[in-house]
């Protein structure tokens, strides 16, 4: 875990959060400012030389970052102090050369692109890993009886494999989504003060792809300076994917409720255990996840707040984005970490998970029994029939089975083989078998694509 400070075991566990820092940020624009002076030197503006020493002084530890961060409060961006403190490194010759053709934000745009493309790889790596632990439960569980719930009510039965497969699809399509920005989205920002890159005269177009090139992001057909789409996806792919694991980390607090008890974190002696009360087992680590989702949407909206943006430079809209987007990074990181080690530790309980199936007394099996009836009186009477026994079987303190067994059209219909068939949960599984197949089967094709 990066040291960041009092919350990071909340916030900023897992590798992601080192990609994220503010010294990872200057980096990165220090990384922006070496590969344009590499790009321009290959297109014959500059001297190779000047490349050379740019990129042997520029090592972000070196910097003072609060000097730079003061200096933001003056120029509204922190590339004029960066340069400032760049400049003093270099030689003359090499100084002149500094940052030609590119504005402020083009160095901030690409910045903030290069921190994404990095902190993605691990933060991808721990989604996959996680996948691939839920890939194991529904492989594992695909047997396991267990209620399913509605409105947090028992409603029909399902096993635990298809649960699981649930959250694999759902981790599988975010590391998708997640992927294909990574790919496709994060685009180099190289488009001069208003975006015609005229200072580089007819050499525009040959430097910006060149300098796409040597960060390894896309090159984007113009520039975006105020068009803020390629954030805006970043920032909504992130939200979707935090709200995902939110997901799956609410239902493992559910499940870990002492009244439930299917299903507990693992992480050994000591996790998750209370200040005052010595007997507790808390659900830390879904909690953890549950804290970086909650604080998703606002940040997201907060880019897409910031995407209606004056003509060619926005006054304060872009600004706005930066934090976010570094946030966002960090708390998907964060959760990817925490809900890797909740999945791949988890503790299944399998026969309280049967126990609780029929916590009442066979009514989960309702929607059984009325199809089973339906056949041979119609469903409208079958539904009815069945919604007054099991009417009855509450009021009266009796087993569901018994207020059937005394329905005429029961015992004429279905009889008592007939009534066992309906009340057994192992036979209205539907094709949960073949969908925890399909979700596995995808899951592998997506490990094969990588």
């Amino acid at each position: 875990m990066t040291e960041l400070g009092l919350l990071s075991g909340l916030f900023a566990q897992g590798p992601v959060a080192a990609q994220t820092s503010e010294v990872a940020l200057l980096q990165a624009m220090l990384d922006v400012e070496v590969a344009l002076m590499r790009a321009l030197a290959k297109a014959g503006i500059a001297p190779a030389q000047a490349a050379i020493e740019v990129a042997q002084v520029a090592d972000a530890s070196t910097f003072d970052v609060g000097a730079i961060g003061r200096g933001t409060a003056d120029k509204g961006t922190p590339v004029p102090a960066m340069l400032s403190a760049l400049r003093s490194r270099l030689s003359t010759d090499a100084a002149a050369h500094l940052h030609q053709g590119a504005t402020s934000q083009d160095i901030v745009d690409s910045a903030l692109m290069l921190v994404a493309h990095r902190a993605l790889a691990p933060l991808l790596e721990e989604l996959s890993a996680a996948a691939d632990a839920c890939a194991q439960l529904a492989d594992r569980h695909r047997s396991t009886l267990a209620p399913g719930r509605t409105l947090l009510q028992q409603a029909l039965p399902l096993t635990f494999g298809i649960k699981a497969a649930t959250w694999l699809s759902g981790l599988d399509g975010s590391y998708a989504e997640l992927a294909d920005v990574r790919a496709h989205v994060l685009a180099v920002q190289l488009a001069g003060a208003v975006g015609t890159l005229a200072s580089l005269g007819d050499r525009g177009l040959e430097v910006m792809a060149a300098v796409a090139d040597e960060l390894g992001l896309a090159e984007p057909a113009l520039g975006w300076h105020t068009v803020r789409l390629r954030p805006t996806r970043l920032s909504a792919a992130l939200g979707s994917a935090l709200g995902v694991m939110g997901k799956v980390a609410r239902d493992v607090v559910l499940l870990a409720q002492t009244e439930v008890a299917e299903a507990a974190e693992g992480g050994g002696e000591g996790h998750g255990g209370s200040s005052t009360m010595p007997h507790k087992r808390n659900a830390v680590g879904a909690v953890a996840v549950i804290a970086c989702a909650q604080r998703a949407p606002g940040l997201v909206a907060t880019i897409m707040a910031s995407m209606v943006q004056e003509h060619e430079r926005a006054a304060g809209a872009w600004q706005a984005e930066w934090e976010p987007l570094l946030e966002l990074l960090r708390l998907a990181g964060s959760a990817a970490t925490t809900l890797r080690e909740l999945v791949e530790g988890l503790d299944v309980d399998a026969e309280r998970m049967r126990a609780n199936l029929g916590a009442t007394g066979e009514l989960v099996m309702s929607e059984s029994v009325a199809a089973a009836l339906s056949e041979s009186i119609g469903r409208p009477a079958a539904q009815e029939l069945v919604a007054n026994a099991a009417a009855r079987s509450v009021q009266e303190g009796r087993s569901f089975r018994a207020a059937l067994a005394d329905v005429p059209e029961v015992e004429s219909t279905l009889g008592a083989d007939g009534l066992d068939a309906a009340l057994d949960p192992r036979g209205y599984l539907g094709v949960a078998d073949q969908l925890i197949e399909r979700a596995l089967a995808e899951h592998a094709r997506l490990r094969e694509r990588g």
